[in-house]
C-alpha cells in the first residue's frame, strides 16, 4: 500500500493529465457527432487489427492439430500399405511366386460445405472428375469412414455421408468379424446404428465396428464406430446397436476419396451374375 501511494505521488501529475485528456475525449465524443463517428471507427479499426491477429494465431494452432491429424493417416496408410493390393499366388514346379496388383489408391481433398444436423446431409469437396474423382467412390477421413461420391463436377463433388437416412454401408464387429448394416436414423450426429447382426453372437459395450469389405467402396478395416449400447429385437433374432462414431463430423476439413481400381470389373461380373439367375 506504501509503495501504490508513493507511486500515486510520484506521477500525480501525469495521472491527473491522463484523467483529464480521457475526460476531455468523453466530452468531444458525447457532443460531437463528427468526432465520434471518427473514434468509432478507429475503434473498430483497431478490434479489427485485434481480431485478426486472434484468428491468425489460433488458425496457426488448428493448421497444427490438423496436420497431426495427417501425419497419423499418412503413417497408418504406410503401415497398412500391403491392404492396398490384391495379392496372386501361383505355385509351379514348388516354385512360390507372389505378384501384388494395387486395388485402391487416395487422392485428398477438402471439405469446402458441410452439414451434419439434417436428416438427409451432404457435403462438398474441392476435388472433381478432373482429378480422377467418380460418382460411387468411397470418401474416408482421418478418423473413419465419411460417405460416397454422389456427383461431380469438374473441380467439385459432392458426398452423401452416412449421417444420410438413406445411406446403408457393410460393416462388422472386428472381433468377431459378425457382419452387419450401418444405418443413420437422424438425430445426433455422433451416433449411428448397426442391423443384421445375429443376436447369438456375444456384444461388449465399446466393440470396434470397421468397414467389412464386402462391397466394392471401403477397404476392409477403416474405423466406422464403437458400441455405445445394444438390444436384441424382439422376435427378430438381430441387434439393434447403437454405435459412436469414429469420424467428427463437426470438425472435419480433410477428406480421402478411394478409389478401387478393381470396381468395374466386380460390379459388371455381378450383374453377369444376376442376369444368369434371371434367365
Amino acid at each position: 500500500m506504501e509503495k501504490l501511494i508513493e507511486f500515486i505521488k510520484k506521477y500525480s501529475n501525469v495521472l491527473v493529465f491522463i484523467l483529464l485528456e480521457a475526460l476531455a475525449i468523453l466530452m468531444i465524443v458525447q457532443n460531437s457527432y463528427y468526432q465520434r463517428s471518427h473514434i468509432v471507427k478507429w475503434g473498430n479499426g483497431i478490434a479489427g487489427v485485434w481480431h485478426s491477429c486472434v484468428s491468425t494465431v489460433t488458425g496457426y494452432f488448428g493448421l497444427k492439430s490438423e496436420n497431426e491429424h495427417l501425419a497419423a493417416e499418412n503413417a497408418s496408410l504406410r503401415a497398412q500399405l500391403a491392404s492396398s493390393y490384391i495379392s496372386y499366388s501361383d505355385s509351379v514346379f514348388q516354385v512360390n511366386d507372389t505378384v501384388y496388383k494395387q486395388r485402391y489408391s487416395y487422392t485428398d481433398a477438402q471439405v469446402i460445405k458441410n452439414s451434419y444436423n439434417l436428416p438427409k446431409n451432404y457435403m462438398m469437396i474441392n476435388k472433381g472428375s478432373g482429378q480422377g474423382v467418380k460418382v460411387d467412390m468411397a470418401v474416408i477421413s482421418p478418423q473413419g469412414i465419411v460417405g460416397t461420391v454422389v456427383n461431380c463436377t469438374r473441380n467439385f463433388s459432392t458426398i452423401m455421408p452416412i449421417l444420410h437416412t438413406d445411406s446403408r454401408s457393410s460393416v462388422k464387429i472386428k472381433r468377431t468379424n459378425s457382419s452387419g448394416s450401418l444405418i443413420w436414423e437422424g438425430g445426433d450426429y455422433r451416433y449411428a446404428t448397426v442391423v443384421d447382426i445375429p443376436n447369438t453372437h456375444k456384444l461388449y459395450k465399446n466393440d470396434t465396428i470397421v468397414t467389412s469389405g464386402y462391397a466394392n467402396d471401403y477397404p476392409e478395416g477403416i474405423a466406422v464406430g464403437y458400441i455405445e449400447d445394444f438390444e436384441s429385437m424382439q422376435g427378430s433374432g438381430f441387434y439393434k446397436i447403437r454405435i459412436r462414431l469414429a469420424t467428427d463430423f463437426n470438425n472435419l476439413n480433410h477428406v480421402y476419396i478411394v478409389d478401387n481400381h478393381f470396381k468395374a470389373e466386380q460390379d459388371s461380373l455381378m450383374k453377369l451374375t444376376e442376369a444368369h439367375d434371371e434367365q
